[in-house]
């Protein structure tokens, strides 16, 4: 009986006429933009460690650029660097600016982070670098305590900004 009931309200002229038949865009986009938005470009800096895995250390896509995890690797060594939290927070921080730069980006464009901390007691230091390195500018950000990174690191960022 309710199939037989939507079937009639279907059918109806009121129903036609309150439901748009096409779709209409909510963007207006020429071939340039689409082909701008679907093409994908590798960034890759000689200032930032190279990828330790199939990926790249950024991709571009639009006026997007996808930062991958930047972990506190030496960029000369492809070492982990000695020291604590907040040394490996500071090469980390450093490594993602120099991707960022390299992909025509900069930390005043960055609109969201998402931080992997070996453990949420670190917080308030990582939340102090974090503040120091951005500054005024204060991306949307995540943050979550995890088991395990790359190489045993305490601290890894991966970063989406914009390229405008």
């Amino acid at each position: 009986m309710l199939r037989a009931h939507a079937s009639r309200l279907l059918t109806t002229s009121a129903f036609r006429a309150a439901v748009p038949c096409r779709p209409r865009p909510l963007l207006s986009l020429n071939r340039t933009s689409l082909r701008k938005m679907a093409t994908l470009n590798i960034v890759s800096s000689p200032n930032a460690p190279s990828a330790v895995g199939p990926y790249s250390q950024a991709i571009k896509l639009g006026d997007l650029l996808f930062c991958s995890g930047c972990i506190p690797l030496d960029p000369s060594t492809m070492e982990v660097v000695s020291g604590g939290i907040e040394t490996q927070t500071e090469q980390a921080m450093k490594n993602l600016q120099a991707v960022l730069e390299a992909g025509g980006s900069e930390l005043n464009k960055v609109v969201k982070t998402t931080v992997f901390l070996k453990s949420m007691d670190d917080f308030a230091v990582v939340n102090g670098i974090y503040a120091r390195v951005f500054g005024a500018h204060k991306p949307a950000r995540s943050c979550v305590e995890v088991s395990r990174l790359p190489k045993d690191v305490l601290f890894e960022i991966e970063a989406i900004a914009s390229l405008k």
